[in-house]
C-alpha cells in the first residue's frame, strides 16, 4: 500500500538490495516450479498483479489518472515483457538459470545502441568500450570455447537469452517514457496485465499453457509472482531514482552475479572455467558501460583527497 512505497522512498538503499535479492530468485523459481515457459509468464504475471494493482489505486487518488498515451505504452512494454520472459525461460531450459539470467541483464548495453539507433541519443564512449568486452563474454558462455560448458545447448541458449536481452531493452525504454510523474506502480501494473493477456495468447496458440499447475508448482509460481513481479520490481523502481549513479550501477551488477551464485548452490549448476571468464567478462562490461568503475575511482580519489 502508500505506507509500504513511502518506506521504501524513505530507504532507499535497503529496498534498493531487497528488490535485487527479490529478483536474483527469479530464475531459481521458475525451474523450482517445473511448468512451461508459456505458463511462467502468464502465472508470474496473474500472481503479482492483485499486489500491483492494490499500490496502483493507491497512486490513482494521490496523482490521479494517467493519460491515455501512458496506459497505451504500459500496453506496449508489457508486449516487450512478455517476449522477455519468454526467451528468457527458454533460455533458462538451455543454459541454466545462472548464465542465463547473466546475459539477459547485457539489455545496459543494448539499450545504449537502441536509444542511439531510434532516439539518435548517441551512447557514452565508455558504452563503445564495454561491447568488445561483452561479447567476448557471450561467446565463452556460449560453450564455443573450452570443453565441458554447462547446459543442454548453450549455445542457443546464449542466443536466445540476446533476444532476451533486447525484448527488455524494448520494456525499458518503453516504460520509462509512460512514466513522465515517476508514479512506481500503475505503469508496472497495466504492463503486467497486458503481459498475462499476451503470455495466454501465446500458450494457448501454442499449446503449451497449463491452466491449472500442480502443487507445489503453484506455490513456486506464487512465490515468483510476489518477490520477483511485485516485490522486486516495486523496491527497484522506487529506489533507483532515488540513489547516486554509483550505486544504481552496482545494483545491476549484484543481481546477476547474485543469481549465478544461488543457482550454483540451489539447483547445481556448474558452468565451466571458460563460462565462468565469460560471466566476468559480461558483468565487467556492464561495469564499465554503466560508468561504475569510472564513479567509483573518482569517488575514491575525492575521499583520499579530502582525508590528505
Amino acid at each position: 500500500d502508500g505506507s509500504c512505497v513511502a518506506f521504501l522512498a524513505e530507504h532507499p538503499r535497503l529496498a534498493a538490495l531487497f528488490g535485487a535479492l527479490c529478483i536474483s530468485f527469479s530464475g531459481i523459481l521458475y525451474r523450482w516450479s517445473g511448468v512451461s515457459p508459456e505458463t511462467g509468464v502468464v502465472f508470474r504475471a496473474l500472481y503479482g498483479l492483485p499486489f500491483l494493482a492494490a499500490v496502483a489505486i493507491v497512486e490513482w487518488r494521490r496523482l490521479g489518472p494517467m493519460s491515455p498515451r501512458a496506459v497505451g505504452l504500459s500496453l506496449l512494454a508489457g508486449v516487450f515483457f512478455t517476449v522477455d520472459l519468454l526467451t528468457w525461460h527458454h533460455a533458462i531450459e538451455y543454459v541454466g538459470a545462472g548464465l542465463a539470467t547473466v546475459l539477459g541483464n547485457l539489455q545496459v548495453v543494448i539499450v545504449a545502441l537502441v536509444a542511439w539507433v531510434l532516439f539518435k541519443e548517441r551512447p557514452r564512449t565508455a558504452v563503445l568500450l564495454a561491447l568488445p568486452v561483452v561479447l567476448a563474454g557471450v561467446v565463452l558462455i556460449s560453450g564455443v570455447v573450452g570443453a565441458d560448458a554447462y547446459g543442454r545447448n548453450p549455445g542457443l541458449g546464449s542466443a536466445i537469452s540476446l533476444v532476451t536481452a533486447f525484448a527488455y531493452s524494448g520494456y525499458l525504454l518503453t516504460i520509462r517514457r509512460s512514466t513522465p510523474d515517476h508514479r512506481p506502480a500503475a505503469p508496472v501494473a497495466i504492463a503486467t496485465l497486458s503481459t498475462a493477456v499476451v503470455g495466454i495468447v501465446v500458450g494457448v496458440l501454442a499449446g503449451r499453457l497449463d491452466p491449472i499447475p500442480s502443487w507445489p508448482a503453484h506455490g513456486y509460481l506464487l512465490a515468483l509472482g510476489f518477490t520477483s513481479q511485485f516485490a522486486g520490481y516495486l523496491a527497484i523502481q522506487v529506489s533507483l531514482p532515488r540513489l547516486p549513479a554509483v550505486l544504481t550501477s552496482l545494483i545491476l551488477l549484484v543481481q546477476p552475479v547474485t543469481t549465478v551464485v544461488l543457482s550454483a548452490v540451489l539447483l547445481g549448476e556448474a558452468p565451466s572455467v571458460a563460462q565462468l571468464s565469460g560471466v566476468v567478462l559480461v558483468v565487467a562490461g556492464i561495469a564499465i558501460a554503466t560508468g561504475t568503475v569510472e564513479r567509483a575511482r573518482t569517488a575514491v580519489t575525492a575521499r583520499v583527497s579530502l582525508v590528505g
